[in-house]
């Protein structure tokens, strides 16, 4: 059997975001490293841990809830393609016998 290879499969575009995507993330190491090399010997006062954990605190709040409100939308199906529920009986209807002309 000849399974494609990875390459093959790929196309420009699919490498060009995946380079994008590859140098984002070295230079977020890059960062990451600087700032933890940069502040060595900095010393943090107890308000800055007190807003950090506040800050994570909220930050995971904000998170399930929005999580709990997309499983909550998705099982009540609020999820769904909106459709046009027309009465039966309604005389503003269009296609009925009321509004058609002699």
């Amino acid at each position: 059997m000849n399974e494609p290879t990875m390459s093959a499969r790929l196309g420009v575009a699919s490498w060009i975001i995946l380079i994008v995507l590859v140098s984002l993330l070295l230079a977020t190491c890059v960062v990451a490293y600087l700032g933890w090399r940069l502040a060595d010997g900095v010393d943090v006062p107890i308000s800055g841990y007190i807003a950090m954990a506040v800050g994570v605190v909220v930050s995971l709040a904000v998170g399930f809830g929005l999580m709990a409100l997309v499983f909550y939308s998705s099982r009540k199906g609020y999820d769904e393609a909106p459709v046009l529920v027309v009465p039966e009986n309604d005389p503003k209807e269009h296609g009925s016998p009321s509004n058609k002309l002699d």
